[in-house]
């Protein structure tokens, strides 16, 4: 596999970063533009996989939550590049973060469909939790680092 992981660096790269978590996670659920980003962007890193061509195929998001846990969001590979390992290999990348910032766990909330996913990746269910837009059921996982 021969892709990269980069950060958005500048505004345009934000705006097609957003657009791509907008277009994968919430358009699915008309969901307005905007419903994309909460009030940890600032605080976040940020991580995008982009093809040979420089559009976005994958997007995943870190967080801190406390001094020993962080939290991924808004993690999406595009349609056209799903089961080749490019979830694994971003998943990855941010739990190496999480690692040198000293955090022993990692927690997120998946939708019912990506449970196997993470799962693969070492996550175990910790409990139900909410109804995306009244429409997709959530879980929040966990993975000891």
């Amino acid at each position: 596999m021969c892709y990269n992981i980069s950060q958005p660096k500048n505004n345009d790269d934000f705006n097609d970063y957003y657009y791509f978590r907008w277009f994968y996670l919430r358009k699915p659920l008309k969901q307005k533009i905007g419903t994309e980003k909460d009030g940890f962007e600032e605080k976040s890193i940020h991580r995008m996989i982009k093809n040979k061509k420089g559009d976005i195929i994958a997007v995943g998001r870190l967080h801190q939550i406390d001094s020993s846990k962080s939290q991924v969001r808004y993690f999406a590979v595009g349609e056209n590049y799903r089961r080749i390992g490019l979830g694994t290999f971003l998943m990855n990348h941010l739990e190496k973060i999480a690692i040198k910032q000293k955090h022993q766990k990692i927690v997120l909330n998946a939708r019912e469909n990506a449970i196997p996913f993470y799962k693969n990746l070492g996550y175990s269910i910790n409990k139900k939790t909410n109804l995306l837009f009244g429409k997709i059921q959530h879980y929040e996982m966990k993975k000891v680092l």
